[in-house]
């Protein structure tokens, strides 16, 4: 078990940047209706917390080598991370993403549309209920859970209730920096939104971790990752 760890210097986060960047810039195409989004939404006043370009196509890959016909994604921002991974499904396809501000979808709307997402719909509205109303009777193949860290215990129940059999479940910033694993960690939140690592993200997901140690319908494993976001991960879990 970890107890203390350090913060990674400046000129190490600056190298895994730079190295995310140049695999990038040969795998990751040119794309109008992605650079419109990231630009609409730092116009629209929204934070700069959507995923990065390499974890966006890592959805969208997810999407296409399993076939996702449904997927389900918690918290949409300005529809970035939604609009990678609507390319990765067929036309018949069908995305839903959960968004709590009315603000943030429209924007995201507006970004879907500019992009050709004809097949993603943000439904506006606190995600635990929303959640709760969906029926189990068409279920997704993947859920990405990137909304508030201190929801995703329940977020997650609900997403595992909500998949199929062998889909996938997608949690981000599950790593915060190291911070899950440091014992020492202690940061009270404030008032600013979509502020982490907290007390209480790192709490979140220490929830999690100890209740997947003990669920027998999923398998999972933390995957961490230092790109041109810094140093963070997130959970892979498939539905047994």
């Amino acid at each position: 078990m970890a107890s203390t760890i350090v913060e990674i210097p400046r000129e190490v986060l600056e190298t895994f940047a730079k190295s995310d960047q140049y695999h990038s810039s040969y795998l990751i195409r040119p794309d109008g209706g992605l650079e419109h989004a990231l630009e609409h939404s730092a116009e629209s006043g929204l934070p700069d917390i959507s995923v990065s370009p390499s974890l966006g196509k890592f959805l969208k890959l997810l999407a296409l080598s399993t076939g996702a016909k449904r997927v389900l994604e918690v918290g949409t921002l300005g529809g970035y991370s939604t609009i990678w991974m609507g390319q990765g499904l067929p036309e018949d396809g069908e995305l839903i993403a959960l968004e709590i501000s009315e603000a943030n979808a429209k924007v995201a709307r507006e970004n879907l549309a500019r992009a050709g997402m004809h097949n993603a719909r943000v439904v506006v509205g606190d995600a635990m209920e929303t959640l709760a109303s969906l029926p189990t009777e068409n279920p997704f193949d993947l859920v990405f859970i990137d909304a508030d860290k201190e929801s995703y215990p329940t977020y997650f129940l609900e997403a595992k209730r909500l998949v199929r059999k062998r889909g996938i479940i997608i949690v981000d910033n599950f790593v915060q920096r190291g911070r899950v694993a440091d014992e020492s960690f202690s940061r009270p939140g404030t008032s600013r939104q979509f502020e982490y690592p907290t007390d209480s993200t790192v709490g979140a997901v220490r929830t999690m971790l100890r209740m997947l140690k003990e669920d027998k319908e999923v398998e999972a494993t933390t995957m961490a990752v230092a790109d041109v976001k810094g140093y963070d991960g997130f959970l892979y879990a498939v539905k047994l």
